[in-house]
């Protein structure tokens, strides 16, 4: 029979831990749970698509004449799970943040509140959603149906977590938006940010490998083809050489862009409205209302254009 040094091994990863949180400054006392949960958090997202889509996403036994009941039943359960995340942030926040003799926050209070506010943004997500799938619906000559793309698209599940965390992530919940964006990147290889700002009707066509930076801001009827970038173009510093948090660094993409496959798109640059920028673009300077740019033309030509129309 196979045996193990089972005692050394724990006491090895006691003592890795013990490292860590004394390099990381953090208590060592005996206590619950500091971090919110991946997985709990994953089951309130699956509860939550349900509740947003009830006769898709939901149970697979569900009638039309029971839908408002599995949808009260679902929410109420997942937005008390939620809740309890919702507060382990909170807590972990306010542990990094607080300062010798100010107040101590009413977490409780917050918590409640933040999830009452998702709660309550809930339907406009799901309006937002709707004009998202129908976007994909029209811009896809493959697509069958509507239920088709909703059940089979990775660009529309990616967007159903990108709406859900970035409505956490305008509640100051970074952490949780995090997790439920890297749910859906693990599932489908598109990378959102839940902090980008997108319009409505987007759609993400094919999808894997696109990344979209946290300070992208995205317009209304934007279509994207896979292993599109819209990312940073530098990554400046403090006087200590330290990353600096929270510049707008990613792309502005104006309403009705078309951005076909493998285009990398860097820095704070615009994208005027209409603009198509083809496959394999390299770009790093704005480009006007309604350019065509393609990997054909030449730097000069493409920055004649962004001149003719600053």
């Amino acid at each position: 029979m196979a045996t193990f040094d089972i005692p050394n091994i724990v006491q090895s990863l006691h003592e890795a831990r013990l490292s860590w949180r004394q390099a990381q400054r953090r208590a060592s006392e005996p206590g619950g749970r500091e971090f919110p949960s991946r997985d709990a958090l994953s089951e309130v997202i699956e509860s939550l698509k349900g509740v947003l889509f009830p006769m898709r996403l939901g149970p697979p036994d569900l009638r039309q004449e029971s839908e408002d009941f599995h949808v009260a039943h679902a929410l109420d359960a997942a937005l008390h799970s939620l809740l309890k995340q919702v507060r382990l942030e909170l807590k972990y926040n306010a542990a990094l943040t607080s300062v010798a003799g100010a107040p101590e926050r009413d977490i409780e209070h917050d918590a409640l509140a933040a999830t009452r506010t998702f709660a309550a943004a809930l339907p406009a997500i799901r309006t937002l959603l709707d004009s998202d799938v129908l976007a994909a619906y029209q811009g896809d000559p493959a697509a069958r149906s509507v239920d088709e793309v909703l059940l089979c698209y990775p660009g529309v599940l990616a967007m159903i977590h990108y709406r859900l965390g970035h409505q956490l992530y305008v509640l100051g919940l970074p952490l949780l938006a995090r997790i439920v964006a890297e749910l859906a990147h693990g599932a489908t290889g598109i990378d959102i940010h839940p902090g980008a700002i997108i319009g409505a009707g987007f759609f993400i066509d094919h999808g894997t490998g696109v990344v979209i930076g946290e300070t992208a801001v995205i317009g209304n009827n934007v279509r994207i083809y896979q292993a599109v970038t819209l990312g940073a173009k530098r990554f400046p510093t403090d006087a200590d050489g330290k990353l600096e948090k929270g510049r707008a660094r990613h792309p502005i993409v104006e309403d009705d862009v078309v951005i076909y496959a493998g285009a990398t798109i860097l820095g704070r640059i615009r994208l005027g409205r209409g603009a198509v920028i083809g496959g394999n673009v390299w770009l790093t300077h704005d480009v006007p209302a309604g350019a065509h740019i393609s990997q054909a033309a030449s730097r000069e030509d493409s920055l004649s254009l962004a001149n003719a129309g600053a």
